[in-house]
């Protein structure tokens, strides 16, 4: 796999500086029952590398400690961490919001046949996968037979009150480009979920999250490989909006990795960028715990302009959706 680092290693996005912490967002590891070509994970059924307990337990003493009002977890499959069940009930017991970031597929996997209750019983926030609503869209990405599983596992999910309108279990779906092209408007797109699962397999959701494709990892590679990395990086280069700086996530989430050491975010994660805080080059959690981050220079690369590029993109979707909201 080509390594993209080089790439983007000089910069002139704009510097940028952290406020209050709210979100902890924490990689549980890579192993994944999927091996999806847009991952910038690079997950899948091989990898083993996955969070310990003690690392589990310096986890939920750095978010009491920074007062972070929402844990934010993904991998992989988070869900098939042996310590996943207890993160989140021990978070919950603290009133800390908690979103599981789900494939869908993983609910049907072989062991996991009681997660989506253990979800919805702890009222864990649920945003899921599910980059079209076109079945050969879906399996050309993630592979054959997904969305059909994606699909059951959504209806399962419906069964126990996700995505209804007066319910308060929050279902959100994740719609990702198939190539290097920008997303969509998220609202019209949004609406065109909604009418085509509701009317065809009757699913219903909260929202609908739209997220550029970063040009790191596996899709990064694929660019290299195909010539292309250097025309989407001038995509989303020239589509960079400057009002979108504000919202973006890496202002005030800090992501941990399944080793314990702390990044501005999920793509500096996986690109080996560490948070810088002080005169030290890689932070553990532990060296953390109790220290306000606020006013820290964020650690950016070329890649930054994937956030900010049209109408922004986040963990949470479009940045420009979530500033009108």
């Amino acid at each position: 796999m080509h390594d993209v680092l080089p790439l983007i290693r000089r910069t002139d996005f704009p510097p940028i500086r952290r406020r209050a912490l709210s979100t902890v967002q924490v990689n549980l590891g890579y192993c994944c029952n999927q091996s999806c070509v847009h991952c910038h994970v690079n997950a899948g059924p091989n990898r083993t590398e996955e969070m310990d307990g003690d690392t589990i337990e310096l986890v939920l003493r750095f978010i009491e400690a920074s007062g972070a009002t929402t844990l934010d977890l993904t991998g992989g499959a988070p869900e098939l961490n042996p310590h996943f069940r207890l993160l989140v009930a021990r978070a919950r017991q603290r009133g800390v919001r908690v979103i599981d970031r789900c494939n869908l597929t993983v609910l049907l996997a072989p062991g996991q046949e009681g997660t989506a209750g253990f979800l919805a019983a702890h009222s864990v926030d649920i945003t899921a996968s599910l980059p079209c609503y076109q079945e050969d869209n879906v399996d050309r990405q993630r592979g054959k037979g997904v969305f059909d599983a994606s699909i059951a596992a959504l209806r399962l999910l419906n069964s126990m009150g996700y995505g209804e309108p007066d319910s308060a279990l929050v279902l959100n779906l994740v719609y990702n480009p198939q190539g290097p092209v920008l997303p969509p408007p998220q609202a019209a797109l949004e609406d065109d979920y909604r009418r085509i699962l509701g009317e065809r397999w009757g699913i219903r959701f909260t929202r609908l999250h739209t997220l550029a494709n970063m040009p790191i990892q596996r899709f990064g590679s694929t660019l290299v490989s195909k010539g292309g990395f250097g025309g989407y990086m001038q995509l989303l280069r020239q589509a960079h909006r400057e009002e979108n700086l504000d919202a973006v996530m890496c202002r005030d989430l800090v992501s941990v990795d399944w080793q314990g050491y702390v990044y501005d975010c999920d793509f500096n994660q996986m690109l080996g960028l560490p948070l810088r805080h002080g005169d030290r080059v890689r932070s553990q959690l532990r060296e953390l715990i109790g220290r306000d981050l606020t006013g820290n220079p964020i650690v950016v690369r070329d890649h930054c302009y994937g956030c900010t590029a049209g109408q922004g993109s986040s963990c949470g979707g479009a940045l420009a959706a979530a500033a009108s909201a």
